[in-house]
């Protein structure tokens, strides 16, 4: 893992070389601020050197003038260093969370998601600035310091020992419990995104079923989980930091107390004890540094291991070695023994399902909810794989060829309509980026929803609000069809394109349908007669499998499941 974690630092190498060296030198100068004050008091004062001690003062400020500059490279460059790598790491796994299959978002919650993008990413990097820089600067300043303080006196050097391996201890054994805390409110905080993000995608069912008060209650435990959390947290931190604390003042009382006790038996002179209290200055933050450095060095880790996590899942839906394009534009579809089921331990949603579609034929699919309609038809783009047959489009195994040109020949109308926080002109160029003005008015036109653009102040650069909120389902609906006429896909399939749609505008979306349907070979999952009967053929699934074929009198004639649906207006 930590290989993979120093790939990241090499695009920037440039960058990292500038922090270290800033850091660097800037610890190698603060250590001569207590040797420059020892010879003050040792020497040139003694000596009223005023050249040298003028001289002397230079130099400090000098020092100071040299650091201020460093610090600013070093803290500016050492941030842009993380924030870039941020940037690296979040733009992989966007690409990489783009490339997996639809069985993974089913599975993972997307506050979670979010909350790996946003915060671990953010905790990766301050990490990838500061421990290494943290780690350098102790090492450093502290092998600096002790030298010089071993040099003017071994037995006061050896009495300031004493505390360090205490707060060593405490701050990485007893600090991992305050970490751990702090681990456990990041896992409340996912959950709170969660909850809220479920929350406000659904206002309006919440406000339609009066449910307000149910949505209050689940985040009232989300958020009372978080509060006991951090104040668990805020616990091991208080007695974290207040041992520590402790911990650091009796390392300057162990320094004073043992320096008295030398200067009284003539061992040292006060000048070595005013130095030394001037290196415990210097030694602590260095100390700090390397407790932090733990915990951040943990935190960086867990959190690049959750960003490992979702790297290393592979997708469920791959190409092939040696997978070629999809060709032609005249494609039949054939199921073949296809079967499905969503995970091992649940039971099939298909079974044995053989159909064929001839090229530019148009088939609709009809049944009772959970029949399976809409599950054969997104086994066709791979979204998901069968479990088990085949399925064939103009005489090519789906499984032999690319994902990226299957999905270029198949188009998609969907009950729920998703548009993008965006423009209308956005949305509908959504289909082919590519394509000009006059297309994209030629689109809007045959899906009948160029006139209701016009008529709006902003034309094709209204905004439609989040999930298209601003516009009726009917506007929504026509706007995706839109898309998919500048696709213009030989392949298409309409999934519950009319059900929950008014009278008029069912009329308009009907035929905008079957004018894109026209020459393309087409699938239909309908609820309503009047979208299917006057189709090729209709497959009626039941339970999984398709148990009759036919038009739509024949259907009825035979007097089967699709005449008893039809009676009961199941569909």
């Amino acid at each position: 893992m930590l290989k993979r974690f120093i790939s990241y630092y090499r695009p920037h190498w440039a960058l990292f070389i500038i922090d270290m060296a800033a850091a660097t030198v800037m610890a190698g100068l603060s250590i001569l601020f207590p040797y420059l004050t020892r010879e003050l008091l040792r020497t040139y004062i003694p000596q009223r050197n005023s050249a040298l001690i003028f001289q002397t003062f230079v130099i400090m400020v000098t020092i100071y003038l040299v650091n201020l500059g460093l610090n600013y490279i070093r803290i500016k460059w050492g941030h842009i260093l993380g924030v870039r790598m941020e940037t690296d790491m979040r733009r992989e796994l966007f690409r990489h969370l783009q490339k997996l299959s639809f069985s993974y978002y089913d599975r993972v919650k997307t506050g979670h998601i979010m909350s790996r993008i946003s915060n671990d990413l953010n905790m990766i990097t301050e990490v990838a600035h500061h421990a290494p820089e943290d780690l350098l600067i102790s090492i450093v300043v502290l092998i600096g310091a002790y030298f010089f303080m071993f040099f003017f006196s071994v037995p006061l050097a050896l009495i300031s020992l004493i505390p360090l391996p205490l707060m060593l201890v405490w701050g990485i054994f007893m600090g991992g419990k305050m970490r751990g805390g702090f681990r456990m409110v990041r896992k409340e905080v996912a959950e709170i995104n969660s909850t809220v993000e479920n929350a406000v995608q659904g206002i309006r069912e919440v406000q339609a079923f009066t449910n307000e008060w149910l949505e209050e209650e689940k985040f009232r435990v989300s958020n009372d989980n978080f509060k006991q959390a951090k104040s668990q947290a805020y616990t091991q931190m208080a007695r974290f930091h207040s041992v520590m604390n402790f911990l650091r003042d009796m390392y300057y009382l162990t320094v004073v107390g043992g320096g008295a006790l030398l200067i009284l038996q003539g061992v040292i002179e006060v000048y070595d004890l005013l130095s030394f209290v001037l290196f415990v200055g210097i030694v602590l933050p260095p100390i700090d540094r390397l407790i932090n450095f733990n915990e951040q060095l943990q935190q960086g880790s867990a959190s690049f291991e959750r960003f490992i996590e979702i790297m290393d899942i592979e997708p469920d839906i791959v190409d092939k070695k040696g997978a070629r394009p999809l060709s032609g534009n005249r494609l039949p579809i054939c199921y073949d023994s296809v079967s499905f089921r969503y995970q091992k331990e649940t039971g099939e949603v298909l079974s044995q399902v053989n159909l064929n579609i001839p090229a530019g034929g148009t088939v609709a699919v009809v049944g009772e909810s959970g029949a399976g309609k809409s599950t054969l038809v997104t086994l066709l783009p791979r979204f998901y794989e069968p479990t088990g047959g085949r399925i064939l489009i103009g005489g090519q195994d789906i499984c032999d060829v690319t994902r990226v040109s299957l999905r270029e020949k198949i188009g998609i109308v969907q009950q729920n309509v998703f548009l993008f926080d965006a423009t209308i002109r956005e949305n509908i160029m959504y289909g082919n980026h590519d394509a000009g003005e006059e297309r994209m008015r030629e689109a809007a036109a045959s899906a009948n929803i160029l006139s209701f653009i016009e008529s709006l102040p902003e034309g094709f650069d209204t905004e439609v609000g989040e999930r298209g909120v601003l516009l009726s389902g009917g506007q929504k609906q026509r706007i995706s069809i839109a898309r998919v006429f500048l696709k213009n896909p030989p392949i298409l399939i309409f999934d519950e394109a009319t059900s929950s749609l008014d009278n008029e505008s069912e009329a308009m979306i009907q035929e905008a349908m079957f004018r894109l349907s026209k020459d393309r070979t087409t699938i239909i999952i309908a609820h309503r007669l009047s979208t299917v009967r006057n189709v090729d053929t209709i497959h009626v699934m039941r339970a999984g499998k398709i148990v009759e074929s036919g038009s739509h009198d024949e259907l009825l004639v035979r007097k089967g499941y699709y005449a008893s649906l039809y009676r009961r207006h199941a569909f």
